[in-house]
């Protein structure tokens, strides 16, 4: 697309971190974004401040939904539908991440982490599909580097994101013959909010969300016939590059 302009773009985890520098990203485009989050008045604080970012009142939605809950997800579909008449781009973006060693990890730590990042995802593609076929849409997932990379204490997170980079490498096989594209970004280290830590000027080498804002508005603005359908992305000089031998 030549403009995204009219584009609506449904983001699940969006009222902070990556999925809000997307939205910002997105809304900068002319498009119209719904972003979800597990507290009502969590995601409606979100959608403010992005309408009030710019001259895009009415433009961003707060939607309250929990990515683990298919039902929460339909309905979270639903109004979207209802609001913005479509839904031309899904991004499934919300996560979690415990990190243990395997004999600490908890029974519940490794469910949360599954089901939000993996089967979160499936949920989120299961309730947009027919959306998705109606304007031959887009899905995109946020994986991460650990969805190829495992390391000590990721047990949980990297069997969600090596599932989830496994899931939409299949998805895009299946949905490619509808006219529906489908990318994962693997992103490494990103400046955010992400296990509880509190972005700085320490973070300045690292991934920012509107770096990653822009790969979604580029994916988006590719020439039909081409598909990017896995990108990895690093910083460019991480601090251990220029430790002294």
């Amino acid at each position: 697309m030549d403009t995204l302009k009219g584009t609506v773009v449904f983001i699940t985890g969006g009222t902070k971190g990556i999925g809000f520098g997307i939205a910002l990203a997105l809304l900068e485009e002319g498009c119209y974004v719904a972003i979800t989050g597990r507290h009502l008045e969590k995601a409606h604080q979100a959608a403010t401040i992005l309408n009030q970012s710019g001259d895009y009142t009415g433009r961003a939605l707060g939607v309250v939904s929990d990515v683990r809950d298919f039902e929460s997800q339909q309905a979270a579909v639903q109004l979207v539908l209802s609001e913005f008449g479509k839904v031309d781009v899904v991004i499934a973006n919300a996560g979690i991440g415990h990190f243990a060693p395997v004999s600490e990890l908890t029974i519940k730590q490794w469910n949360d982490t599954i089901d939000t990042n993996l089967t979160g995802a499936f949920y989120t593609l299961k309730a947009s599909s027919a959306a998705l076929k109606e304007t031959k849409g887009y899905y995109i997932s946020v994986s991460s580097l650990a969805g190829t990379n495992f390391f000590a204490n990721g047990a949980a997170y990297n069997a969600s994101k090596f599932g989830l980079t496994g899931f939409t490498q299949a998805a895009m096989l299946d949905l490619r013959k509808y006219g529906i594209k489908t990318t994962t970004i693997m992103p490494g280290s990103v400046a955010t909010h992400f296990n509880g830590h509190v972005p700085s000027d320490e973070d300045q080498w690292k991934i920012q969300i509107e770096d990653l804002g822009k790969i979604v508005v580029d994916l988006l603005k590719m020439p039909h016939r081409t598909l990017p359908s896995k990108i990895e992305i690093r910083p460019t000089i991480p601090p251990s590059v220029n430790k002294k031998p």
